[in-house]
């Protein structure tokens, strides 16, 4: 399978054999089962001390002439805490458990609980990378992600001569359009809006799009920071496949020769 070569103009410079990987059958059930293994959850939990910052002295005993004892008063066997520093057994409050105020949480989570780690084969892991690669390169995938572009008319993958990386940001937008056209150009760029609903009240008061990715050498760097950039030395499944096969993907010329050396 060969492709062009872009420069900044959009104009093609050279052609190229790609690697074979970009025309493997692509398996969306492998892919979606690695994705569903990348999955993680910041873990969280409340302060190991939670609830024990005090200075109550433990259960009260229930016997008679005892210092300390609840006997003959009703009340309940919780830890208690002295209300005043001379205190009398009249001045007591429970403290530390779960209904007492200030207390502890009942059950609460546990950081263990988050750090089950879903294991995936490495063959399959490959399988799902090299399939992910695929689908930067396929229009069925590309049109079915982006619903509202109807026509593909560019030829796909994206490759770029890597002195569009030394681009100012505003030469670097213009240079965008002129190859990706302005179809592509209009869902390659990343949208932020307010969400609508009651989720804006809890703590996602904003959504965005996932945006144009751009895939880089190993040696080299890039400074507009307005898109998604990795490395061809540690690209995943998960930067090119989250959210759906076929993520608009733009590789530079070294990106392509680093994912062939790869794999």
């Amino acid at each position: 399978m060969k492709t062009q070569v872009l420069d900044i103009n959009g104009q093609a410079k050279k052609i190229i054999e790609l690697p074979k990987f970009f025309e493997n059958e692509i398996r969306e059930d492998i892919v979606s089962k690695v994705l569903e293994a990348k999955k993680r959850q910041q873990p969280y939990s409340p302060s190991p001390v939670a609830g024990k910052q005090h200075a109550a002295k433990g259960k009260i005993v229930h016997r008679r002439h005892v210092w300390r004892s609840g006997y003959g008063r009703g009340q309940s066997r919780v830890p208690r805490k002295m209300l005043s520093q001379k205190g009398t057994r009249f001045n007591w409050v429970a403290a530390e458990v779960p209904n007492a105020r200030g207390g502890m949480r009942a059950h609460p989570p546990k950081i263990l609980h988050f750090l089950k780690e879903l294991k995936i084969n490495k063959k399959e892991n490959k399988i799902a990378f090299e399939s992910a690669l695929s689908a930067t390169g396929n229009k069925k995938f590309i049109k079915r992600k982006y619903g509202r572009i109807e026509n593909i008319n560019k030829e796909v993958p994206f490759v770029v001569e890597s002195e569009i990386l030394n681009l100012k940001t505003k030469q670097f937008f213009e240079s965008l359009k002129k190859i990706l056209g302005n179809d592509l150009f209009s869902v390659a760029v990343v949208k932020k809006a307010i969400r609508s609903g009651k989720g804006k009240l809890r703590g996602r008061k904003y959504k965005s799009n996932a945006g144009l990715l751009i895939v880089i050498g190993e040696k080299e760097k890039i400074k507009i920071n307005n898109f998604d950039v990795a490395q061809a030395k540690v690209l995943n499944t998960t930067d090119l496949a989250n959210g759906g096969l076929g993520r608009l993907t733009l590789y530079t010329e070294q990106a392509i020769q680093n994912l062939g050396e790869r794999l």
